[in-house]
């Protein structure tokens, strides 16, 4: 995998980047939409290529591994010929979905024992066990396994974790070396910095993982209720460690806001299941602001959604077919805020490269927080 920058913005960190990988070539910053069991929810992957211009998706190991079973996914010939999809796939280990089950797993040293949320089935996760499977899955970049923190967290379980993280690395590294690709393509090992929301563990996560040397580097632990401050702080302070040859990705951000403010910290990959979750919902994102489609307001609003992502459906045809619980309302709301997503991105890409990137995020930043 080669990344390469391309234009570097002079009031700020954000730089436009191209990530070369065997399915194609990534432009950074770039926002990529969650298909966490080979789907992403209310799309089709013909949608995501020719009207949203998806350029990278994301799977996820621990819910491949649980249905349809690696087993299934290597019969087709790998993830990417299991969905049909021949861009760029990212899998997350399973390290997230782990903590977020935290009442039925048990943490040691090995790896993580947990019940199958859907048979309840008992499983073991490690770091030998996850690297196999994201090889078989076969993913273009695939996460180290990790332990995500909540927030808030004490201190000392925030470093006891850390170090566990940083021990599976280790492992993750070791394996995924020793190991071949099972298709004919290379895959790309990203390592993940924790520490919850303590500067000096972040710090000395940052500085760890910066020095394993891998083609890439991933944020996790942020996005998990800590307020909004912290999260651009936690950012800054890691990406000021992190090499700037190599992509930087910040796991589970975010709202739009979120993202615009990262990327002027140096963040170049994001993905969260917001845009895709919300549009069910009802939430939609625009250029002016976020609507609730839900509102009375909106029912003889025959005006286009948004005229820029979704201009051939009204908000009032939208808000009917909410109401009645129609499958078609989350498709439409779904594409109309992917589309958006991605419109943001090419737009701080575009804006990066002309060198008025601050002045246009701090110009659309305040829209993109109204309530209309």
């Amino acid at each position: 995998m080669q990344f390469d920058i391309v234009a570097q913005d002079a009031g700020s960190s954000a730089r436009m980047g191209k990530l070369h990988t065997a399915h194609g070539i990534i432009p950074t910053p770039i926002f990529m939409p969650v298909g966490t069991q080979a789907s992403v929810k209310a799309v089709t992957q013909k949608t995501l290529k020719e009207d949203i211009d998806a350029k990278i998706i994301l799977g996820n190991t621990y819910h491949l591994f649980l249905r349809p079973g690696t087993h299934i996914v290597s019969q087709a010939g790998g993830l990417h010929q299991f969905m049909n999809w021949n861009r760029p796939i990212l899998t997350d280990s399973g390290g997230y979905q782990v903590y977020s089950i935290s009442k039925n797993r048990k943490i040691k040293e090995e790896g993580v024992e947990f019940r199958s949320h859907i048979d309840g089935r008992k499983i073991t996760f490690t770091p030998e066990n996850v690297m196999d499977a994201q090889r078989i899955i076969g993913a273009d970049i695939v996460m180290a396994f990790d332990e995500c923190t909540p927030y808030p967290c004490e201190r000392p379980y925030a470093e006891k974790s850390m170090n566990q993280t940083h021990r599976w690395l280790m492992r993750c590294c070791e394996r995924f070396d020793q190991t071949e690709p099972l298709y004919d393509f290379p895959q790309t090992l990203f390592p993940i910095i924790q520490g919850s929301v303590y500067t000096d563990l972040r710090k000395q996560s940052a500085e760890k993982i910066a020095s394993m040397n891998r083609d890439g580097n991933a944020i996790g632990g942020l996005s998990v209720g800590e307020p909004h401050e912290v999260m651009y702080e936690m950012t800054e302070l890691v990406c000021s460690i992190l090499p700037k040859d190599k992509p930087r990705y910040l796991m589970g951000v975010g709202t739009p806001v979120n993202i615009l403010e990262c990327i002027a910290l140096g963040v170049d990959m994001f993905d969260c299941v917001m845009p895709t979750r919300n549009a069910r919902n009802g939430m939609l994102f625009t250029a002016e602001g976020f609507i609730n489609i839900r509102n009375k307001k909106w029912e003889n609003d025959f005006t286009a959604i948004d005229t820029l992502c979704t201009p051939d459906y009204s908000k009032a045809y939208l808000r009917h077919l909410v109401a009645a619980n129609e499958y078609l309302a989350a498709i439409i709301a779904t594409v109309h805020n992917l589309k958006f997503y991605l419109w943001l991105v090419n737009e701080a890409r575009s804006h990066i490269a002309d060198g008025d990137f601050v002045a246009w995020k701090n110009k659309i930043v305040p829209k993109l927080a109204n309530r209309l």
